[in-house]
């Protein structure tokens, strides 16, 4: 599986960026796909996640009410719509797709098998 992530750019604070996964290859052999995202120096974090089979998405806290995740199956492409974006937001933003493991949680990068390049997303003040 190949997952390539686009979208990323500069913001004031309130704005809005839309991010873009594009996946290839197995796909149907994953489960979900999900947003993770790394500020310098800090660990990678999950954001948001979505089933590739139903309507089942998870969000992290920091950013439900201005994140939204979607997807379309026919294009195998995933996305994140950030609203309301803060500094705090500022970070590079991986995509990433997952295969269930026994014990397993989607709210965790172990979960995860195949990841993106990650795009970077600046929120300025």
């Amino acid at each position: 599986v190949q997952l390539q992530a686009s979208g990323g750019g500069l913001v004031q604070a309130g704005g809005s960026l839309r991010l873009s996964c594009a996946a290839s290859g197995r796909t149907f052999s994953t489960h979900i796909m999900g947003w993770f995202r790394q500020a310098p120096g800090k660990e990678r974090l999950f954001v948001a996640a979505i089933m590739w089979s139903d309507d089942s998405a998870y969000y992290a806290d920091s950013v439900k009410g201005r994140f939204t995740i979607s997807r379309d199956n026919a294009e195998n492409t995933v996305y994140l719509q950030m609203n309301s974006l803060k500094p705090e937001d500022t970070a590079v933003y991986y995509c990433a797709a997952g295969v269930w493991k026994y014990g397993g949680s989607w709210y965790t990068a172990a979960t995860y098998d195949y990841w993106g390049q990650g795009t970077q997303v600046t929120v300025s003040s």
